[in-house]
């Protein structure tokens, strides 16, 4: 797992922390180390990086310990644990950061589904939002009178995806390109809004968890059972030649993005 993998570079990867000295000595050496040789500034260029992953994903590194250990194993010395005592520390570390991070999910999943059906109630009680059969939310902030798409067809749109809060996570209108897919490999909610508009037509679409990403969520913005909101402007429809479902582009709308 990734925590596991993280100690276990550490101790063996970590070509900057050198020395046995406690922190004020540390900060010492760190002032007036020398970076002239490339060899020297890689190793401040590694241990800068490591550094930085130590104090995001592993707060419970012991400084001390870790510099006696890494020393040990750098120089050859005998190490002050069996290699059965290692294995168990660090699997009781990993044991403990999964069991850390599976809460904070669940925890994370709990607090955006509530937030997710407040804002949601609070949003399909405002004039000229509408609700589907599947709870897809809807405005008509612009109406075309081009074609309509079907599930078989491809799209050429622009959009702007936010959270509920205005935390934009995607937006092909901040890049400045618009982007094709085939219909029927994006979303849920995408899948659903895109066929009630026409080309020309500007909609916004809240998508409840289920017709998103539901629990699983997509990257570092979009957490579990999180509300989606796009301003869509759909720009063109074609028919797709053949499967076509690895042409989906959006990464804010794409089933696997």
């Amino acid at each position: 797992m990734k925590h596991y993998v993280i100690v276990a570079t550490a101790l063996m990867a970590l070509v900057a922390c050198k020395g046995e000295a406690g922190d004020e000595q540390a900060a010492q050496q760190t002032d007036t180390v020398t970076l002239q040789s490339e060899d020297q500034k890689a190793s401040y260029a590694i241990g800068v990086r490591f550094g930085e992953g130590m104090n995001r994903d592993l707060q419970e590194l012991d400084l001390d310990a870790f510099h006696q250990g890494f020393n040990d194993g750098f120089k050859g010395a005998d190490a002050k644990m069996t290699q059965e005592e290692m294995v168990a520390a660090m699997n009781a570390l990993q044991a403990r950061k999964m069991e850390e991070q599976q809460q904070a999910q669940t925890a994370a999943m709990e607090e955006n589904k509530a937030e997710g059906m407040a804002f949601l109630e609070q949003n399909q009680a405002r004039d000229g939002v509408q609700v589907t059969a599947s709870g897809l939310q809807y405005e008509v902030i612009t109406e075309g009178d081009g074609a309509s798409p079907d599930a078989n067809d491809k799209v050429k749109v622009h959009y702007h995806g936010t959270l509920p809060d205005g935390t934009v996570f995607d937006s092909s209108v901040e890049r400045g390109e618009p982007i094709s897919f085939p219909l029927n490999g994006v979303i849920k909610g995408w899948t659903e809004g895109l066929q009630l508009m026409q080309v020309g037509d500007k909609y916004k679409l809240y998508l409840p968890p289920e017709l998103g990403y539901g629990a699983r969520g997509a990257g570092p913005k979009i957490g579990p059972n999180q509300v989606l909101v796009f301003e869509v402007e759909l720009l063109d429809v074609e028919p797709v030649e053949g499967d076509g479902s690895a042409e989906a582009e959006a990464a804010g709308a794409g089933e696997e993005k």
